[in-house]
């Protein structure tokens, strides 16, 4: 069962931008973090980015000052605005609840299936 859904990944060249979105696909019920992960080919998968319910935000060294997250209004949908992309931001993407959905009884980790960002010129 599908909980998050990431969309806005693709092919990008160097300097470019794109905006990832992640949806629940349940409403959210707490909201403790929201992050954005990425695992690179043949890599670890690695934090790039986090907000927090009450709108605290965090970034990995890497991608400060390119790369801002933020939530929608009902904030059932995080962003990852992408400015400034580089061959080494390649990777698929992933998103991250920390809280709890509709129908859910306990707090978890709630993750979607990734979309792909490749930037190649």
């Amino acid at each position: 069962q599908v909980q998050l859904v990431e969309s806005g990944g693709g092919l990008v060249q160097p300097g470019g931008s794109l905006r990832l979105s992640c949806a629940a696909s349940r409403n959210i019920v707490s909201f403790y973090t929201m992050a954005w992960y990425r695992q690179p080919p043949g890599k670890q998968r690695e934090l790039v980015s986090s907000i927090t319910g009450s709108g605290s935000t965090g970034y990995a060294d890497s991608v400060k000052g390119r790369f801002t997250i933020s939530t929608g209004n009902a904030k059932n949908t995080v962003f990852l605005q992408m400015n400034s992309l580089k061959p080494e931001d390649t990777a698929v993407y992933y998103c991250k609840l920390d809280g709890r959905l509709v129908g859910d009884f306990v707090r978890r980790d709630y993750w979607g299936q990734g979309t792909q960002v490749t930037v190649s010129s």
